[in-house]
């Protein structure tokens, strides 16, 4: 039992040190693009791709990182089995929405004309 934990123990500061070294290196790329604000923009860009790099590939090889690329293939995968509607679906849906919207509006229109004419009519207010 003592292994098991031993190995637990190596693991979780294996993977502080990995989330530690990600930390360092945007804080340091942040502190030198400040320093070195007046270098060659060629080379403010070659640092920002290969810190970008640097921490995306850091961070795909942490736990949480591994739990994030198996969740975008599993949505990958789940994307590829929609059905997408055809142009002519889509065109009907949205006309009968347009046509429920317009009709609903005039209902809730004329009830409202409604309540204010019975409302004007008992407490003896004209509009």
């Amino acid at each position: 039992m003592s292994i098991n934990t031993e190995s637990k123990e190596k693991k979780n500061s294996l993977e502080r040190l990995k989330w530690f070294l990600i930390i360092a290196i945007i804080i340091i790329y942040s502190i030198s693009i400040y320093c070195y604000q007046y270098i060659n923009l060629t080379l403010q860009l070659s640092a920002l791709f290969i810190t970008v790099l640097t921490v995306l590939i850091l961070t795909l090889i942490t736990k949480q990182g591994k739990v994030f690329l198996r969740f975008i293939s599993e949505a990958y995968i789940e994307m590829r089995k929609i059905i997408w509607p055809t142009s002519q679906e889509t065109f009907y849906t949205t006309l009968i929405i347009a046509v429920t919207t317009i009709l609903m509006s005039l209902v809730i229109w004329g009830l409202d004309i409604f309540l204010v004419n019975i409302i004007s009519f008992i407490t003896s207010l004209r509009f």
